[in-house]
């Protein structure tokens, strides 16, 4: 009975998972979905929250501090005590052994602390939103990142599927051309180099085919890898080539280039000067007075006995009310040093961030120049493409007609897949640079 119950439970468990996991994915789903599963994006989130839990940690110690301590003492020997004899009665010169005490004593303290005033915990308070900050533009990048792998992974599946077609279709008319060939040289039209030559073209066409084949299994494991979508499971992708790849829309208008310091780098530059302009000001800060209040309540047991739960046992009270003034005088220049250093961390971020700047100016720029190119070079391989195919569709015709040889069909052929190739090609590096420059932009999840 025990075992059905858990194999139940095994396989209800198991049909939750699989109820959870989504079996196709549109790009923009894919990209849905690796934003919450893939695993640099969730420890960057716990990097936000590892934030959030130091910024209260910073707060909380300018907060009431309240603690209590409990001290329990058994002398299994009494300590002894000398004074002088005299003062009981005895020779002058001579010491009396006395034992002062309880054998067993209890100390219960509960202190309440309170800081006044402490220059480095206001700087700190500020610093935490810097931090905060830090991590958050840390998560965006990785976002940012994230959505590029997983868009241009996406595509290349389909490219993939697409390069497939045409090597299929390209076989399947390479089987025709053979066996029409093969018929002839049987009828004594052609001659045996005519289907040779066809042998080799369909034999590199079939080795391409297994090659983009072991292709798309990789493209796919890996777009599952950035996704954080399990391996062994079966995912299809409903989007086509023409829904994430269409003209009209595609190059319709060009990202905005005119405005980067929505880069994600230049942010977090910026942010690094915040941080070392703080820190700056937490090291003047050391100069300035701390000042503490505090109170504590003390109860005292004594006994012979372990009498302390007993509820006649007696309870000696105190209580003091206190307040601590630390005043740095001279660190022997080790502050004026610690400042100094600080201002010059300051300065390195500050040349840091227009370092960062103009790097990303020209990153910007390569960007737009290298998308604008891979549009005309997008256009060129289409032409050529078309161009190509007639070539082909002519020298077939051609060849049957006996107006040209076996190899210029053959050399019209290869011309034709290499331009298939240059057409795929020519697509995904427009798809890879577009978002490439929208990610420099920091425009990739714009609508």
């Amino acid at each position: 009975m025990k075992i059905h119950l858990i194999l139940f439970l095994a396989l209800l468990s198991g049909l939750t998972r699989a109820q959870e996991l989504p079996e196709s994915l549109s790009l923009e789903e894919a990209v849905a979905y690796g934003l919450t599963h893939n695993r640099s994006i969730i420890n960057a989130d716990r990097e936000i929250q590892k934030s959030k839990k130091e910024r209260w940690m910073t707060i909380a110690s300018g907060l009431p501090q309240i603690s209590s301590e409990v001290n329990y003492q058994n002398f299994l020997e009494m300590p002894v005590s000398l004074v002088p004899a005299e003062f009981f009665g005895g020779n002058p010169g001579e010491f009396a052994e006395l034992t002062f005490g309880t054998e067993q004593n209890m100390i219960g303290t509960f202190k309440v602390e309170q800081l006044i005033f402490d220059g480095s915990y206001l700087v700190g308070l500020e610093a935490s939103k810097v931090y905060l900050s830090i991590s958050q533009n840390l998560f965006e990048k990785s976002n940012l990142e994230t959505r590029k792998i997983i868009t241009n992974l996406y595509s290349n599946v389909l490219l993939a599927q697409y390069n497939i077609v045409l090597l299929e279709k390209n076989i399947a008319s390479l089987k025709d051309n053979l066996n029409e060939i093969h018929q002839l040289f049987r009828n004594g039209f052609e001659e045996e180099e005519s289907v040779e030559q066809i042998q080799l073209t369909l034999a590199q066409t079939n080795s391409r085919l297994k090659y983009a084949k072991n292709l798309l299994k990789v493209e796919q494991d890996m777009l599952k890898f950035v996704i954080g979508y399990p391996l062994e499971a079966y995912l299809k992708l409903t989007d086509d080539l023409e829904d994430i790849f269409n003209e009209e829309l595609y190059f319709e208008t060009l990202p905005s280039v005119e405005n980067i310091e929505n880069n994600i780098d230049i942010r977090i530059a910026d942010n690094n000067v915040k941080a070392e302009s703080l820190l700056l000001k937490l090291e003047k800060s050391k100069s300035l007075p701390k000042v503490n209040a505090f109170v504590n309540r003390t109860f005292t047991g004594n006994s012979n006995e372990f009498t302390f739960t007993d509820s006649d046992q007696k309870w000696y009270g105190s209580t003091l009310l206190g307040l601590n003034v630390k005043i740095p005088i001279f660190s022997s220049l080790g502050r004026n040093a610690s400042t100094q250093k600080a201002k010059i961390s300051l300065d390195q971020a500050k040349t840091q961030l227009e370092e960062t700047q103009s790097k990303v100016r020209i990153e910007v720029d390569a960007a737009l120049s290298d998308y604008q190119l891979s549009i005309d070079n997008y256009y060129t391989e289409k032409e050529n493409l078309r161009l190509a195919e007639r070539i082909e569709r002519k020298n077939q015709n051609k060849f049957y007609e006996g107006m040209v040889k076996s190899f210029e069909l053959r050399m019209a052929q290869l011309q034709l897949y290499t331009a298939q190739n240059n057409f795929v090609a020519a697509i995904q590096k427009v798809i890879n640079n577009k978002i490439s420059l929208e990610t420099l932009l920091n425009q990739s999840n714009k609508e």
